[in-house]
């Protein structure tokens, strides 16, 4: 009586088994492609919600600058190792680094040797910097490109003061 038992029991297993799995995989694909169609849905609205935000930007008319609060300076801890991530981070030169710190190329090259240590607004830029984005960053060097293209005008245009020369006398 055993084997009979357990010879049906197997059988309805196999038959439910059967009948389940027919169900199932109807269902699994329907989900991946459920699943598909969400995943290209929320690419498209982040990409949304970044040229929403990017409008929003520019309807306001705020400008990228460069500030941070002194508890965030304070927070900070600059090392060589940081300032050279930050660097690489925003995709800028050590050029292009000393000029939104305000600072020299050899100013930049001994903070990422370890030399010396950002002081003062210096560490206020480059905390700030941490802040903003690669196309914030290129907005920033252009407008100080501008800035010290215009500065480089006005000198050239003011006329400069020159001693007149008085011819010695003859004795």
């Amino acid at each position: 009586m055993g084997k009979i038992e357990s010879t049906i029991k197997s059988e309805i297993q196999r038959l439910a088994h059967r009948e389940v799995r027919s169900i199932f995989r109807p269902l699994r694909r329907e989900v991946w492609g459920m699943k598909l169609k969400l995943s290209t849905l929320l690419k498209g609205t982040s990409n949304l919600n970044r040229w929403a935000k990017e409008q929003a930007r520019q309807a306001e008319g705020t400008e990228v600058k460069l500030e941070a609060s002194p508890e965030e300076v304070k927070a900070s801890r600059l090392n060589p190792e940081r300032v050279r991530g930050l660097r690489k981070k925003l995709g800028l030169s050590q050029r292009e680094l000393g000029i939104l710190a305000g600072v020299t190329t050899g100013a930049v090259v001994s903070w990422e040797s370890g030399k010396f240590k950002p002081k003062g607004e210096k560490i206020a830029a480059l905390v700030a910097m941490r802040k903003l984005r690669k196309r914030d960053v290129k907005k920033l060097l252009v407008k100080k490109a501008e800035e010290a293209a215009k500065k480089r005008i006005s000198k050239r245009a003011k006329p400069v003061a020159r001693k007149r020369r008085v011819p010695k006398k003859k004795r």
